[in-house]
C-alpha cells in the first residue's frame, strides 16, 4: 500500500517520525519513542510528561486495540492521542481538554466526528481514559463512563479536509497541544483482526442524510440545552441517544410549580437532583418554572449548574392570576382585544426576563393556541425589539426551540444583527424528540456561525439582583 507506515516495506523511525510531525502540525521533538511508555502486556510505569508541539509516535502499526491510560492536564493544557496514522491525512484524533464549558472541544471528543463540549476530567487530577477500537466501532471513555460511541458507516459523510480520517490502521501518537499534559499506567492490548464489539447492534447512522455529522465536520457546537428527564425519558436512555446521535445534552429539571413531569420543590430536591447527574457526560441545567422559582430557591443551590433558564410561558394574566398559556383553558381574553392580550403578553416577558436571572430565554415567543396561526401579525417589529432590548441589556441568549419551532427566521436574524447570542433547545414531552433538526436549519438559513453561539461561561446571571417582583403570599 503506497504511502503507508509498516505496510509491506520497511519506513525507517526517523524517517516515519518526521512525516508523523509533519502530518500532525509542524516542527516538533520527535526524539522519544512512545514505545518505551506502553505496556503490552502490562501497564508501564514510566510517567510521560508531553509539552507543547512534542510528538511520540510507536512503531507498530495497530489496527484493532484496547488503549488504557491516565492522563493530568494543568489549566490552559492541551494533548491529542492519534491512531490509524496510515497516511499524510488519515488518522481519528481524541482531545485530552478540561476546563470551563467556553466553547472549546473537550476531553474524550473524536475530534470533528464527536465532539464534546463539558468534560468529565479536572484540571490538576489524574483521570482514566480508554479508547477501544473494534472493527468499525470507536468507544471512548473518561472514567470509566462512554463519552463517545461511534460506528463508522459504510460511506461516511466527510468534508475534504476530513476526507481520509476513517478506520484503518497504523501507528498510534500522542501530541502536546499546549502546556503540559502527564501520562501514566499507558497499556495498550491488541485485538485481532476479527474482533467486534459484541454491544453494537444498532445500524450506523446514515451520514449521507444526516445534518448533524455535517455540523461536526465544521467543528459546530451541536448541543440541545433543553432536554426533560419525562415522560420516559430516564438519564440512562438519554445518554445513549446523545452518544448515538452524537449531539450533546444539557439536562434540566424543572424547578418550581405548574409544570409538567419532576418538578423539583426546594433546596434540598436541586441538591440531590444535581448528584444524581453530576458524572453524567451531561451539561446540566435548571429551569425556573413558574413565576414563584426565585423566591423559593437559593441562588447558592441554583448556582451548582451550568446555566439556568426560564420562558413566558407561564405569566400573571390581566386578572392577576397565574396563566398557563399553552393550557388553552387557563387562557382568558374576556374583557380584551387579542392585540391587547399580545401587549400585556409582550410586557410579561419583559417584565419576567428583568427581573429572573436566567441565563436563556426558552421557548421563545410562544402564542396561546388561538393565536398561533397569527405569529406574524401579533409578534411585530417593535414587539420584537422590546423583547431583544431586555436580551441585550442582561446577556440573556435566545433558544432556537426545535419542538416548537421558534422563534421565526426573521427574529432570529434580528437577534443576530444585535449581537444576541443562541443556544438550540428541544423541550421534549417524552423520549421521541428529534435531532435539532429546526435549529440546524436555522443556523444555515440566518447566517449563525460559531461565533453566535452561547456557553456557560458567558454567563451573567451571578452578577444580576434578583427581584422579588410578584408579591406572592
Amino acid at each position: 500500500m503506497k504511502g503507508t507506515f509498516f505496510a509491506g516495506h520497511i519506513v525507517s523511525r526517523v524517517s516515519a517520525l518526521l512525516f508523523v510531525v509533519a502530518m500532525l502540525g509542524g516542527c516538533g521533538k520527535y526524539a522519544r519513542s512512545l514505545d518505551s511508555y506502553l505496556g503490552e502486556k502490562a501497564p508501564s510505569d514510566k510517567e510521560l510528561v508531553i509539552s507543547e508541539n512534542e510528538t511520540l509516535l510507536t512503531n507498530k502499526s495497530y489496527k484493532n486495540f484496547i488503549l488504557k491510560g491516565q492522563a493530568r492536564t494543568e489549566e490552559g493544557s492541551e494533548a491529542a492521542l492519534y491512531f490509524h496514522l496510515e497516511s499524510q491525512k488519515s488518522g481519528y484524533e481524541v482531545v485530552l481538554r478540561n476546563g470551563p464549558i467556553d466553547g472549546t472541544i473537550k476531553t474524550g471528543s473524536l475530534l470533528s466526528v464527536r465532539n464534546l463540549y463539558r468534560s468529565l476530567a479536572e484540571d490538576g487530577e489524574w483521570f482514566d481514559f480508554e479508547i477501544a477500537v473494534r472493527d468499525k466501532n470507536i468507544v471512548i471513555k473518561i472514567n470509566g463512563t462512554d463519552v463517545v460511541w461511534y460506528t463508522e458507516p459504510l460511506t461516511p459523510y466527510r468534508t475534504v479536509v476530513h476526507e481520509y480520517k476513517r478506520i484503518g490502521k497504523g501507528p498510534i501518537g500522542v501530541r502536546g497541544k499546549a502546556g503540559k499534559v502527564a501520562f501514566r499506567a499507558l497499556q495498550i492490548e491488541p485485538l485481532s483482526l476479527e474482533a467486534r464489539n459484541i454491544d453494537d447492534v444498532e445500524m450506523p447512522v446514515n451520514e449521507r442524510t444526516d445534518a448533524v455529522i455535517r455540523f461536526q465536520q465544521k467543528n459546530f457546537p451541536v448541543i440541545d440545552y433543553h432536554v426533560h428527564l419525562k415522560g420516559g425519558l430516564t438519564k440512562e436512555m438519554a445518554h445513549q441517544m446523545s452518544l448515538r446521535y452524537g449531539i450533546n445534552y444539557g439536562v434540566a429539571p424543572n424547578a418550581g410549580e405548574g409544570g409538567v413531569g419532576r418538578m423539583l420543590a426546594d433546596d434540598k430536591e436541586v441538591y440531590e437532583y444535581y448528584d444524581e447527574v453530576k458524572d453524567m457526560p451531561f451539561l446540566r441545567g435548571v429551569q425556573g418554572e413558574g413565576r414563584r422559582w426565585t423566591h423559593t430557591f437559593s441562588q447558592e443551590a441554583l448556582n451548582k449548574f451550568d446555566y439556568l433558564f426560564t420562558d413566558a410561558m407561564t405569566i400573571v394574566d390581566h386578572k392577576g392570576r397565574i396563566s398557563r398559556i399553552y393550557r388553552k383553558e387557563e387562557v382568558d381574553f374576556s374583557g380584551l382585544t387579542k392585540e391587547q392580550y399580545m401587549d400585556h403578553l409582550v410586557d410579561q416577558t419583559v417584565k419576567i426576563l428583568t427581573n429572573e436571572p436566567a441565563d436563556i430565554y426558552a421557548n421563545p415567543t410562544y402564542l396561546p393556541q388561538e393565536m398561533q396561526a397569527d405569529y406574524d401579525k401579533y409578534w411585530t417589529d417593535e414587539r420584537i425589539d422590546k423583547v431583544l432590548d431586555v436580551l441585550v441589556e442582561h446577556g440573556i441568549a435566545l433558544e432556537i426551540n426545535a419542538g416548537l419551532r421558534l422563534p421565526s427566521t426573521k427574529i432570529i436574524r434580528k437577534a443576530k444583527a444585535r449581537g444576541i447570542k443562541f443556544t438550540f433547545g428541544t423541550n421534549n414531552a417524552n423520549a421521541d424528540f428529534g435531532k435539532l433538526e429546526y435549529c440546524l436549519e436555522a443556523v444555515n438559513v440566518c447566517g449563525l456561525t460559531d461565533e453566535d453561539m452561547w456557553f456557560p461561561t458567558m454567563s451573567r446571571r451571578a452578577e444580576r439582583k434578583v427581584v422579588l417582583y410578584n408579591k406572592f403570599d
